[in-house]
């Protein structure tokens, strides 16, 4: 037997998920409620965040896109479309519009792999219910519509949970926290030519070293019922000029 690949089975997680949005789009439209909150999640590398993503997801009932489906669905032309056409035409063409603003503004460039993350992030924020992992979710999606966390912790700390968690050298636990800091940091210097450690593209930084979860989770519930989340939708959003 063929053991499945990552694609494959990220292919297949996302046929569910559309399945999922389209049976909840029809709730919410037979009830009239909007669709519910989207929280973005930075995290320094080797912040030990798993079990309080998981706890998250479970108290507010969001579904978890970490990073690697993001990246994998925006690199596949077939499943980023797949993505997409979960919206409603009419949906469709105000993501489309609001790309556009994106552009206009200088937010995002001419680049495939962009244009793709854009639209599948997008769909994802406009579908709601999500908790998005990485990829720079936070400079896609409108800042007044969406939670946009930062989790930190002191680096001796990270270090400490790498080398335990993955029975490695303190040395090797830094050298693998460097590297990956210095890939996401590039990461989004290129694409939104920002700082990612630029505190103003995020609500609410959170330092986990003395923090329990149960503590954090009621910080962030706090955080989206004082945003008022979810606001209405603006991808109608229009350039100026226009």
């Amino acid at each position: 037997m063929t053991k499945p690949t990552s694609t494959t089975r990220i292919d297949h997680l996302i046929e569910e998920q559309v399945l999922k949005w389209q049976k909840a789009s029809d709730r919410r439209k037979k009830k009239s409620e909007p669709p519910p909150p989207v929280i973005t999640i930075s995290r320094q590398s080797g912040n030990e965040s798993a079990a309080l993503i998981s706890k998250i997801s479970e108290e507010l009932k969001l579904d978890i896109f970490d990073n690697q489906i993001i990246h994998e669905v925006s690199q596949s032309v077939k499943m980023s479309d797949r993505v997409v056409e979960s919206l409603d035409g009419k949906t469709r063409s105000t993501l489309d519009n609001w790309i556009q603003f994106l552009k206009a503004n200088r937010y995002i460039f001419p680049d495939t792999y962009l244009t793709h993350l854009t639209k599948v992030i997008g769909t994802i924020g406009e579908q709601g219910g999500a908790i998005i992992l990485g990829r720079g979710a936070n400079h896609i999606l409108p800042p007044e519509e969406t939670l946009r966390l930062r989790l930190i912790a002191p680096l001796g700390h990270r270090i400490q949970n790498v080398a335990k968690n993955e029975s490695i050298s303190i040395e090797a636990a830094e050298r693998q926290i460097t590297k990956k800091e210095s890939e996401q940091r590039a990461f989004i210097k290129k694409y939104f030519e920002v700082d990612i450690d630029d505190p103003i593209y995020y609500d609410l930084i959170i330092n986990t070293q003395f923090l329990s979860s149960e503590k954090i989770v009621n910080l962030i519930k706090a955080s989206v019922k004082y945003k008022k989340l979810p606001a209405r939708r603006r991808f109608d959003k229009k350039p100026e000029g226009e």
